[in-house]
């Protein structure tokens, strides 16, 4: 099998930087024309997902607030799939984790509208029912990112001190995990992305995203990839692994988390048997 190789997208420094911050941006992996492409049909998803909501902000509880959530596009349009199974992309996320294989978890829009709050903080991997801890997320600003329009910070390191705490940000006010003993002494460092480039950070760095001051919303597709050989860790619910039946302890590997890399140019998984 022919394979698509990355062309040297992630130079050994980053591979570094990603091993010791938990986050790194690596720049010029997606071109104007593929951003142009896949943007719109991102837009499209998100408008889909969103038609019955007519609230405005003030009106939506905290966590809505904070940005518009559109989970499993990839599943809805093949253009979208071309971009959450990008090889560069992920090819990438391959080479941060320094693995040889991995896994879709799922993608996720998240457009944080003009006017948004900021985003609390939170680690990813507490939601998820992973037993190992080598993941990654794909974080792709269509438009870039600004500190004005809700840049991400991220707490350096904070992968790396043991610190696996659930906050929840879905209900109420959540608690603030910056406070913590284990992250007390360290401030988060926001980060602009610019357009083409992807910001890529562990599933257990400690994050953040500011509001969007400006008048435009944040347009943001996101990726969450696994090392392929994972394992359910934790019987609490997730479509990742309930919809095709991973048994606690088992490794996650089914049509609903496909191999995101490597993977054939141009070859793009079919949406789940149980899809629609």
């Amino acid at each position: 099998m022919a394979l698509f190789v990355t062309n040297a997208a992630v130079p050994g420094d980053l591979v570094t930087a990603f091993e010791r911050d938990g986050f790194v941006v690596v720049p010029d992996l997606l071109t104007d024309a593929e951003l142009d492409t896949f943007g719109p049909a991102v837009d499209a998803g998100v408008a889909r997902r969103q038609a019955a909501e007519h609230r405005p902000l003030a009106e939506r509880s905290r966590y809505e607030q904070s940005f518009v959530q559109s989970m499993n596009l990839w599943e809805d349009d093949p253009v979208v799939r071309g971009l959450s199974f990008h090889p560069r992309i992920a090819g990438a996320a391959c080479a941060l984790l320094q693995v040889d294989s991995i896994r879709l978890w799922h993608d996720q829009a998240l457009y944080k509208e003009a006017g948004a709050r900021a985003t609390d903080a939170h680690q990813d991997q507490p939601y998820w029912p992973i037993a190992e801890s080598t993941t990654i997320t794909a974080w792709i600003p269509f438009d870039g990112s600004t500190l004005a329009n809700g840049a991400m910070g991220y707490v350096a390191g904070s992968h790396q001190i043991g610190l696996r705490r659930f906050v929840n940000i879905f209900v109420g006010e959540p608690e603030n995990l910056l406070a913590r003993p284990e992250l007390a002494d360290r401030a988060p460092t926001f980060v602009e992305v610019p357009r083409g480039s992807v910001a890529f950070h562990h599933g257990l760095t400690a994050h953040l995203a500011g509001p969007n001051t400006t008048g435009a919303a944040r347009r943001v597709h996101t990726m969450i990839f696994f090392a392929d050989g994972c394992t359910r860790g934790a019987e609490h619910p997730h479509f990742a692994v309930d919809r095709p039946g991973i048994a606690l302890g088992d490794p996650i590997r089914s049509d609903v988390t496909p191999v995101a890399w490597p993977r054939d140019l141009g070859d793009l998984p079919p949406a789940p048997a149980d899809h629609g």
